[in-house]
């Protein structure tokens, strides 16, 4: 018998996966952080014979090459990356033994990228499961426009070429098994479940209840921005990753901090939005570290800038120091823990803003305060509907768009709350006399505040 585990990686919106039998295993698309794929191995009792990558990973750093390095396995990336390491160079149809009756077989899948594959498992001789990464999605497909510009749609026929051939070889029940999807800007649309085979992607995915020319439009329609960041992964995995360092970084006082800040370097508080908002360092930024931290940390920072890390806890530092090594935010330059009176030089005090609901905005503008509304959203959800008047800076341009916000007390929502405390921290840095909105968008107009939307024909 076969087994397949998953590694889920939550905050980027992705998975790996650990696959094989009874001695011997392959891992498919593995994390920077490989320690749990080694833990995940010696808890099966497997060796880890091959790690396999579907493509050069836009979104993450890649853990493959260090991990083949440890464990003496073949190191199988698609021949058309272009890559500065050894590897086995896997072309469509190679076959690579995992275990006993157990084989890996490559498809050529082109569409997220050029050279993307997907990888069959086949227990003898039959598919039992499709590691699909970016091309065959649970709901969707990978994007194919993190690539180059000019081959956006090219790339996106491919997709719809790719998920017709998988769909076109395989039986209805094999699992498909990609690697994003989940919450990741590597997917085209925000699509998803936990679990699938092909015979319900053939009743569900576009991709495969569409002919190409619908697909490609709505496709390319739908796509939606795309994180800063993401232009540093693909190089960083074709040269060659650096094994990651998850040694705890050393402690900051109070005037280090201070000075740290006045260097303009980024002073990040991982503590909840509540507790950021009833104190903390000025000058600081609010990523929780239960948020999407990795992703609009990545997004948003100077990339180089040396971050330091502000935690309840040296728990709560160490997880977001893995979560932003699988980025490239290798080493924090410094970490504190407690609270903000401990990280506050002697003779200041925390600086803090409110949180309100849309209630309480509602009733602001109804007694005429001096309220700006800044809707940090995306575009594709702001298309959706927004409140009338205010202006949308999305949350990842806010830090570079300070002059845009009018003068006024800022009141800044998103969806639901995360992004609207980062951009009310950094608003709250910058000086400016902020409110955090900590509430679901469907509030606005329960609370009666107006709405406007596309039909009205009132620009975004």
């Amino acid at each position: 018998m076969f087994f397949v585990d998953v590694l889920e990686t939550e905050g980027l919106g992705n998975r790996s996966y650990l696959a094989g039998g009874a001695r011997a295993a392959v891992a498919v698309d593995p994390p920077r952080d490989i320690d749990r794929v080694i833990a995940e191995a010696a808890r099966r009792g497997v060796r880890i014979a091959a790690v396999a990558e579907t493509h050069v990973h836009n979104d993450y750093i890649t853990g493959g090459l260090e991990l083949a390095r440890l464990t003496g396995a073949r190191y199988l990336v698609p021949a058309g990356a272009e890559v500065a390491y050894a590897r086995v160079a896997v072309a469509d149809g190679d076959v690579e033994p995992v275990d006993e009756g157990l084989e890996l077989r490559a498809v050529a899948t082109p569409g997220h990228t050029p050279h993307h594959t997907s990888y069959v498992l086949e227990e003898s001789g039959r598919a039992v499961a499709a590691f699909t990464g970016g091309s065959l999605l649970i709901g969707g497909v990978g994007r194919p426009d993190l690539v180059e510009p000019r081959l956006t749609e090219e790339l996106a026929r491919a997709q719809h070429a790719s998920a017709h051939r998988l769909a076109d070889r395989l039986d209805d029940e094999v699992a498909v098994l990609p690697t994003h999807g989940f919450g990741s800007f590597c997917s085209s649309s925000r699509a998803g479940g936990e679990h699938s085979t092909i015979g319900a992607e053939k009743a569900a995915n576009p991709a495969l209840a569409q002919d190409v020319e619908t697909f490609v439009a709505e496709l390319l329609a739908s796509l939606d921005d795309v994180p800063a960041y993401y232009a540093h992964m693909a190089p960083a995995n074709a040269d060659g990753p650096a094994p990651v360092d998850l040694t705890e970084p050393r402690r900051a006082d109070a005037d280090e901090i201070a000075r740290r800040l006045a260097a303009g370097e980024w002073v990040v508080d991982l503590r909840s939005r509540v507790a950021f908002a009833a104190g903390h360092v000025a000058g600081s930024f609010n990523f929780e570290v239960d948020g999407q931290l990795a992703t609009y940390l990545a997004w948003m920072i100077p990339w180089g800038k040396p971050v330091t890390l502000l935690a309840g806890s040296a728990a709560e530092v160490a997880r977001a120091q893995r979560e932003l090594a699988r980025v490239g935010i290798d080493r924090p330059a410094a970490a504190a823990v407690g609270s903000p009176a401990d990280w506050v030089v002697d003779g200041a005090r925390p600086a803090s803003f409110r949180r309100a609901t849309f209630a309480e905005l509602a009733a602001a503008r109804h007694e005429g305060a001096d309220v700006v509304v800044v809707d940090v959203r995306r575009d594709s959800e702001r298309a959706n509907g927004w409140v009338e008047g205010s202006v949308h800076i999305p949350v990842h341009e806010i830090h570079r768009r300070l002059a845009e916000v009018p003068p006024g007390t800022v009141w800044v929502h998103c969806a639901g709350g995360m992004r609207a405390a980062v951009a009310a921290s950094v608003l709250d840095a910058a000086g400016r006399e902020v409110v955090a909105v900590d509430d679901g968008f469907a509030a606005a107009a329960d609370a009666g505040l107006p709405l406007a939307t596309p039909s009205d024909g009132r620009a975004a």
